[in-house]
């Protein structure tokens, strides 16, 4: 009937319009118009997700849409932004039903709360396969401020933020394929805890960042590009939290898939040896923890790593790749 409203807007009106920005023009417009705050930088990340690649098709909606939230944060973090809006793009099957999108929104909702930023537009569409998502994220820094991949020098000690492994052994437990009896992995799997308070105090301290999406060692490997320079790293020193050091006891072969897995959502840092302390102040600030895994060194951009034994430890990939 003419001047009824399609389905489409009547979900977006009702489940995303209260989650709306000022610069959304109550997402009654083909795009959203806003101004950066004075004297700041934009800085831009995307990333997409799909059910059964990044996510459980039966994963709760809500978990859906802030893993798909803080996975952009996260990007944030590492470039020591403040967040400030994003777009979102969602596509799912017809018969998706309309709970599904308002457990969505309300994940959402949750994470704008704790993180401080709104939508401001984006799409919705029908997909004859899996849901696929996509969300790209606005943040600010102070001009020339922006971490960067290209800082690392020899000497920089290799640091991280919270814990290694979990996401890739979340997987497993998620999947059945890894006793987690409190659920503590599976949990780290579906909802990442992206270091956006520290990586706005990281300027001046960190020479180079990038968050851990796609395993430790892939990821320290573009750190070492980036700078043109090696790094070595200790598989005793990453940390694991008490959950991911009982399975590599019980499974030891599962330490590579923590060095290598991905899904950490943790900061990766090249830190000078006269800037720790600002570092550990930093983290103490924020209620992070933080550690020393290794240091960058003069040479190939390459990654070695040394096992609890002390030899070379052997790894069968480096990390995660959507293409290999």
């Amino acid at each position: 009937m003419a001047g009824s409203i399609p389905p489409e807007f009547s979900l977006i009106y009702k489940h995303f319009l209260p989650l709306a920005g000022a610069g959304a023009l109550a997402l009654g417009d083909d795009a959203a118009v806003f101004a950066p705050p004075v004297g700041r930088e934009l800085v831009v990340a995307a990333d997409a997700m799909v059910a059964g690649v990044h996510f459980l098709p039966d994963d709760p909606p809500d978990l859906v849409a802030r893993k798909l939230l803080r996975t952009n944060l996260s990007d944030l973090a590492a470039m020591g932004a403040t967040p400030l809006g994003y777009l979102l793009t969602v596509s799912v099957p017809r018969d998706t039903p309309e709970a599904w999108f308002a457990g969505f929104a309300a994940g959402l909702a949750a994470d704008q709360a704790e993180f401080g930023l709104q939508v401001l537009g984006g799409d919705t569409t029908s997909t004859p396969g899996p849901v696929s998502l996509s969300l790209t994220i606005l943040g600010t820094v102070s001009p020339g401020m922006a971490l960067r991949r290209n800082g690392a020098r020899p000497g920089d000690g290799v640091w991280v933020t919270g814990t290694i492994g979990d996401g890739a052994l979340g997987l497993l437990a998620a999947t059945g394929r890894l006793d987690d009896p409190d659920g503590f992995l599976a949990g780290r799997y579906r909802l990442p805890q992206p270091r956006v308070a520290l990586g706005q105090r990281l300027a001046g301290i960190a020479t180079a960042a990038m968050d851990i999406s796609d395993g430790l060692v892939q990821d320290l490997g573009h750190l070492c590009r980036g700078g043109g320079l090696g790094a070595g790293i200790e598989a005793s020193l990453v940390p694991l939290s008490s959950q991911a050091a009982a399975a590599v006891a019980a499974d030891p072969a599962l330490r590579a898939r923590c060095l290598t897995g991905g899904d950490d959502y943790e900061l990766l840092l090249a830190v000078p040896e006269s800037r720790e302390a600002a570092l550990r102040a930093a983290a103490v600030a924020c209620g992070v923890a933080v550690t020393r895994i290794g240091r960058f060194v003069s040479g190939a951009p390459q990654v070695s790593v040394r096992g609890p034994d002390g030899a070379p430890m052997a790894l069968a990939a480096g990390g995660w790749s959507h293409f290999a």
